[in-house]
């Protein structure tokens, strides 16, 4: 019975750090230029970053101060203002040559960035529970984030979404990605 808590905790942990997930894997999803491979390859070496640095967090915890996860949040500024420039100078059709490395690389580090609040969930987490506990923890994990990746493919491909971000994508990513940024790095203070 000890394991259906653990499964019950880490489910309620994944789904309440990764929530806003949805919006950003949806927004992924339905754009042409992203293969859903790259799409969740990206989600998962994303979280599995995330995953990484809260267990090396848990034990580096009072060396790195909190305000510091918020600057995460140049990463998808960064990307941002790339994607804005691209546009600007007339490249946003340019996306076809994309390499699908750097498409993968866009989307972990857009995960990566914006899971400040998952380093401050996952450390006391795997803290607070044994070897066999930070497994099913990690399993359940594994587990939702395909979960997560169907639900926002299945979104991404809704054909309300689908049209208005083959439509207007090229001006919304970069100001998504921006103001992603900002929140994260506003939410870190």
């Amino acid at each position: 019975m000890r394991w259906l808590s653990v499964l019950g905790r880490a489910i309620v942990a994944f789904a309440a750090t990764n929530i806003d997930d949805l919006f950003v894997l949806t927004f992924f999803f339905a754009q042409k230029n992203l293969k859903r491979w790259h799409v969740v390859v990206g989600q998962y070496l994303g979280l599995a970053g995330l995953i990484t640095v809260s267990l090396v967090g848990y034990f580096a915890r009072l060396i790195i101060p909190q305000t510091r996860i918020g600057l995460l949040g140049l990463a998808p500024i960064v990307i941002g203002i790339k994607k804005l420039i691209d546009w600007k100078r007339g490249k946003e059709n340019d996306t076809d040559k994309q390499t699908h490395t750097a498409s993968v690389f866009t989307v972990a580090a857009v995960t990566f960035a914006n899971g400040g609040d998952n380093i401050g969930i996952y450390i006391p987490l795997f803290a607070n529970g044994d070897a066999p506990a930070l497994l099913i923890t990690l399993i359940t994990f594994g587990a939702l984030i395909a979960v997560w990746c169907v639900v926002g493919h299945h979104l991404g491909n809704h054909s309300t979404v689908k049209r208005v971000v083959d439509r207007y994508s090229h001006i919304l990513v970069p100001f998504v990605l921006i103001g992603l940024g900002i929140y994260i790095i506003l939410d870190g203070r």
